[in-house]
């Protein structure tokens, strides 16, 4: 018998060899295709056969495919309807009525965690006063609801109660104790936020096309991560982030809302200038998100579950102010990016269910959803509207220099060593300066929506609280004095702690500071009530600062019950609008997603720098290195070297930007497009068996024992001419939520370049400054 070692080509060990290796080919073939069915959905892979081709899940902080979920949705959909008998009847029925059942559920389950937080948040904020003897766990204002059943103001400025326990009577002494808890309130609220830490793939949006630029210099600079704390701030910038079409790892993971909700009831606590609306705005989506997930249709489609947490986002208006209207309307006009009817008509029913259910938990104690109700029981008079004119014009000005002074305080103060390392120690200090700075004044020492109870209060319905015992006596400067001091230590206070590394709202911040100018305003107009100014100043500055128009004006009326002052509302908020827009063209959130760096597009900002300018596609054509690392020349078998691939793999990983990939052409004509993610998955999960001299099928139709991509390529890429205008380009990304788009030459169609939606961003980021 020959020895195996010494055979020749005659030998029978070399066909035995061949065909082991097929055998082992085909082996890996299978091993492939069970990997496959692992990490890709069944509608994904159904997708295999058409042009469109399969998709993995979305990588961290990627940009969604909106065009490839549409058709992947409708492959769902067919396949469902497509079934016959009653088992298909039950299951179409399902399909169309899971969306209306992921709304209600959302609805209520916001509701149930709003009213923890509600409750929680009034009790921890009053334990800086004193606590109350027959129940610890009472706030102030249920503990003397007996005594006082008119009144927050009353149990909130100092009155006696016999049931409430004050620390101290003596001044020092109490201001002590108070400091004390707001500082301890703010170390544990921080402390909390601190764990939720998280690390993106890359620094700034567009980072890694401003490290490839280096790289092509000959300065090697490994890739560098940005972290963030996915609890702190509003949430909102995030938000409209995510339903723009990107993905942000974990910012909707229950861990985050636990987190949120726990951070937003000792963060109030403190006193400091937030609020926890935009919170609560967070929250809901972290609800609408975990629900999603509970049914296929939303839990595999990017795009579909963006439907269903703008839906959600209403919900969190809706708990916050008790405002169902205006939440769907602040999700319309202030979120998203993305809605169509049916997400409205879904963000309608379950904004109304989060105010069924909040409202029959009532965790306020009144039984009703209006948080701050009036009736003042005059009217205005047509000379009154100068003084809505003045309120707005001064709310512009508030959100101007809010918006600006924010931004440079971000820009500076925050990048400080000690401030940017040890974000829990910038809260300790903000919390003192708020204690030391509002303590003294009585009337900014409660919670932030106690305090504009207090200023909307009607001192002809009722004599007994603070503020209107101040306005019945006749020349009290002090009193004036209290009103500038608090619109002024508003303006401060919050333009520090807006962005603190807490969970945060703007809403309430502002309302106050409105409240406080137009209460100020109303001591000298003395035909009506000056709550009316108060409110509408509220309302003004709010407008001045956030840029929001229709549905604030909403959310006012349902938050007073006052319907009677759409009008002054609209004028105050309109003239708010154009005079802060004068001043500062970015809102606060706008403001907020330049300093956080994430890629968000937002079509008409874009539209209006785009226009300013005359350029044309080709500006945004990558440099011709990037364009031959990203390029892949597929031969007439429509193979490649693993070994080509594995080195085109590895440059596009330098770049960092996660949502690259590579072109495929034959002669310069482009065939299709290999997404970084896919090519990852192929080369080092299904591949992993083939050596680096195996031939790769990237077109075609695969043969047995071949390690085939092609299923993963999009032979679909949409393209435009390198010299259409840029607006044809903004278009296509912001209206057909585009990944990437491929440019060709003018004449000849051959490929030129590659966009991808991060660099359209970052160019757009560069124009505005």
């Amino acid at each position: 018998m020959p020895d195996p070692e010494y055979a020749i080509e005659r030998s029978h060990l070399l066909p035995q060899l061949a065909q082991n290796k097929r055998f082992g080919a085909i082996q890996h073939e299978a091993d492939a295709d069970s990997l496959i069915s692992t990490h890709v959905s069944k509608e994904e892979q159904l997708l295999a056969t058409t042009s469109v081709g399969e998709r993995l899940p979305y990588n961290d902080y990627t940009t969604i495919d909106w065009l490839h979920d549409l058709v992947k949705d409708s492959f769902r959909s067919r396949s469902i309807h497509a079934q016959r008998g009653i088992r298909g009847v039950l299951a179409s029925n399902f399909e169309s009525g899971q969306g209306w059942i992921a709304a209600a559920l959302i609805g209520v389950l916001t509701a149930c965690v709003a009213f923890c937080v509600d409750v929680a948040e009034a009790t921890v904020s009053d334990w800086k006063l004193g606590y109350c003897t027959s129940n610890i766990l009472s706030n102030r204002e249920k503990c003397c609801i007996e005594r006082h059943p008119s009144g927050t103001s009353k149990a909130n400025l100092g009155e006696a109660c016999s049931k409430w326990h004050m620390w101290a009577e003596d001044y020092w002494k109490a201001f002590g104790i108070f400091v004390g808890f707001a500082l301890a309130f703010g170390v544990v609220s921080s402390s909390f936020t601190m764990l939720t830490k998280s690390t993106l793939p890359s620094a700034a949006p567009g980072h890694g096309d401003k490290q490839h630029a280096l790289l092509n210099e000959g300065r090697d600079q490994g890739v560098v991560g940005k972290s963030m704390y996915l609890a702190a701030g509003s949430g909102i910038p995030e938000i409209r982030t995510i339903l723009s079409g990107f993905v942000i790892p974990h910012f909707l993971d229950l861990k985050v809302l636990i987190i949120k909700a726990i951070g937003a009831v000792f963060a109030v606590a403190t006193g400091m200038c937030l609020g926890k609306e935009g919170p609560f705005v967070h929250i809901a989506t972290c609800v609408a998100y975990l629900v999603g997930m509970l049914f296929p249709k939303y839990k595999e489609n990017g795009r579909k579950m963006r439907e269903l947490l703008s839906a959600g986002c209403s919900a969190g208006l809706s708990v916050a102010f008790g405002a169902p209207i205006g939440g769907v309307l602040f999700s319309y006009e202030e979120i998203s990016t993305y809605f169509p009817r049916k997400v409205l008509w879904r963000a309608f029913l379950c904004s109304l269910f989060a105010a069924m259910v909040l409202r029959a938990l009532n965790p306020t104690g009144t039984g009703k959803l209006v948080l701050f109700e009036t009736n003042y029981g005059v009217s205005y008079s047509p000379i009154h509207y100068l003084i809505f004119i003045v309120l707005g014009v001064a709310g512009g000005l508030f959100g101007g220099v809010f918006c600006k002074a924010n931004f440079w305080w971000s820009k500076t103060f925050r990048r400080y060593a000690i401030i940017n390392r040890y974000p829990v120690f910038e809260v300790f200090l903000v919390v003192l300066v708020t204690c030391l700075l509002q303590y003294p004044n009585p009337m900014t020492r409660a919670s932030g929506d106690v305090i504009i109870k207090n200023l909307l209060v009607d001192c002809r319905a009722t004599k007994n609280s603070w503020v209107c015992r101040q306005e019945t006596k006749d020349n009290n400067p002090k009193y004036i004095g209290w009103l500038v001091y608090g619109t002024l230590v508003k303006l401060v206070l919050t333009i520090i702690t807006f962005g603190c590394k807490v969970p945060s709202g703007i809403i309430i911040p502002a309302l106050d500071a409105g409240a406080f100018f137009g209460r100020l305003i109303g001591q000298w107009i003395t035909t009506i009530s000056p709550g009316i100014f108060a409110m509408v100043g509220a309302a003004a500055f709010l407008a001045g600062v956030s840029r929001m128009t229709i549905s604030l004006c909403v959310i006012m009326f349902e938050l007073t019950g006052e319907l009677e002052y759409i009008v002054p509302h609209m004028i105050a908020i309109l003239v708010a609008k154009w005079v802060a827009d004068a001043l500062e063209k970015d809102g606060v959130y706008d403001l907020a997603q330049s300093v956080l760096g994430h890629p968000f597009l937002d079509p008409d900002h874009a539209l209006n720098l785009v226009q300013r300018q005359q350029e044309l596609v080709q500006r945004l054509i990558p440099p011709k290195k990037t364009m031959q690392d990203i390029t892949v020349d597929v031969p007439k078998d429509n193979k490649v070297s693993k070994s080509i691939l594995d080195d085109k793999l590895e440059k596009l990983m330098e770049r960092g930007l996660m949502d690259a990939g590579l072109v495929l052409v034959q002669n310069g004509m482009l065939q299709g497009y290999l997404a970084e993610g896919e090519l990852d998955f192929g080369l080092n999960t299904l591949g992993k068996h083939w050596d680096s001299t195996s031939r790769i099928r990237l077109l075609g139709e695969a043969e047995d024992g071949e390690l085939d991509l092609s299923k993963f390529v999009d032979r679909t890429p949409l393209t435009i001419c390198a010299q259409a205008p840029m607006e044809y380009l903004l278009e296509m990304f912001a209206k057909l939520g585009l990944r990437y788009i491929c440019v060709v030459e003018e004449g000849s169609g051959k490929l030129v370049g590659v966009i991808i939606k991060k660099r359209l961003v970052v160019w757009l980021e560069n124009l505005k400054h």
